[in-house]
C-alpha cells in the first residue's frame, strides 16, 4: 500500500498546467511496455482500447472485473503509476471502485458524465459532482490519494447551444473540482481559445487528449494545459501502421 501511495502522489504531482505530464493511453502489458520502455513514466489505460483488445465494445462493452483483469496484468508489467478509465462507474459503488482499483495497482481513475447503462444519458452536473465527492470519500478511507480525473462529455455529445457549452462545461467541472478531483477532463478537441478558457477559469490542471502522431507538446503547453492522453488514438495510430506493413504481403 505504501508503495501505491507514493505512485498516486507522484502522478498527482505530475499535473502541471503550462507544462503537462503526458500519459500515453495503453491497453495491455504489451502496449504499456512500449510506453515505459519509450522513457514515459505514467500511464493511463484506457477502455475504448482495453475492450478492442478483448472483442468487446466501448461504452461499458466489458465489466468491471474484466478491466480489472487487464489492471492487474498491467501493473505486474511494469512499475509506473497508472490512472485507468473506469467510464461512468460500470454501475458499481464508489467504493468497490476504488478498492478494485488499489487492489489491480492503479493509483488514478478517470470517471466521465454519460451513464451508459441509463441509455447513455449525462448525469446532471450537480449529480456527477456527487459521485465525484464520492469516490474522493471512498479513496480518503484508504492510504491512497487515488487521482481523480473528472470528464465532461458536453463537447463530444454535442449536447445543447454551442455559444455557451464552454460555460457550462466550466459549470459542471467547477462542481466536479468543488467535490474533490484531482484534474478536469473537458474532452474533445477544441480550439486555442477555447482550451485557454478551460485552462485560465477552471481551478484544477486540464486534461486534453492529443493525437500522438500529430499533436505538439509544446504547443498545449503553451495553452495551459497540465495533462495529455490519447484515448484510442494511440493504438488506432498503430492499427494504421499494421495494416501498412502488413498490405506488403497480400
Amino acid at each position: 500500500m505504501t508503495n501505491l501511495s507514493q505512485k498516486a502522489t507522484t502522478l498527482l504531482e505530475l499535473h502541471k498546467p503550462g507544462n503537462p505530464v503526458v500519459l500515453p493511453t495503453v491497453w495491455d502489458a504489451w502496449s504499456a511496455n512500449l510506453a515505459v520502455s519509450a522513457g514515459f513514466t505514467a500511464l493511463t489505460v484506457g477502455s475504448h482500447p482495453v475492450s478492442d483488445s478483448i472483442g468487446k465494445p466501448d461504452n461499458e462493452g466489458i465489466t468491471f472485473d474484466e478491466l480489472l483483469a487487464r489492471i492487474t496484468q498491467i501493473s505486474g508489467a511494469v512499475d509506473a503509476p497508472l490512472s485507468v478509465d473506469i467510464e461512468s462507474g460500470y454501475g458499481e459503488d464508489p467504493k468497490r471502485l476504488i478498492d478494485g482499483l488499489i487492489s489491480a495497482g492503479a493509483v488514478g481513475l478517470n470517471i466521465e458524465d454519460t451513464v451508459h447503462s441509463e441509455g447513455g444519458r449525462l448525469r446532471e452536473a450537480q449529480e456527477h459532482a456527487d459521485f465525484v465527492g464520492a469516490l474522493r470519500a471512498a479513496s480518503d478511507a484508504t492510504d491512497v490519494h487515488v487521482v481523480i480525473n473528472a470528464r465532461t462529455d458536453l463537447f463530444v455529445k454535442e449536447i445543447g447551444d454551442e455559444n455557451d457549452r464552454v460555460d457550462r462545461a466550466i459549470a459542471r467541472l467547477k462542481l466536479a473540482a468543488a467535490a474533490g478531483a484531482d484534474s478536469l477532463y473537458p474532452v474533445g478537441f477544441h480550439n486555442d481559445a477555447d482550451y485557454k478558457r478551460l485552462a485560465e477559469e477552471l481551478p484544477l490542471p486540464i486534461n486534453a487528449i492529443a493525437n500522438p502522431a500529430e499533436g505538439d507538446l509544446s504547443h498545449f503547453a503553451s495553452l495551459g494545459v497540465g495533462r495529455i492522453s490519447f484515448g484510442p488514438i494511440f493504438q488506432m495510430v498503430l492499427a494504421k501502421r499494421a495494416e501498412e506493413v502488413l498490405a506488403r504481403w497480400k
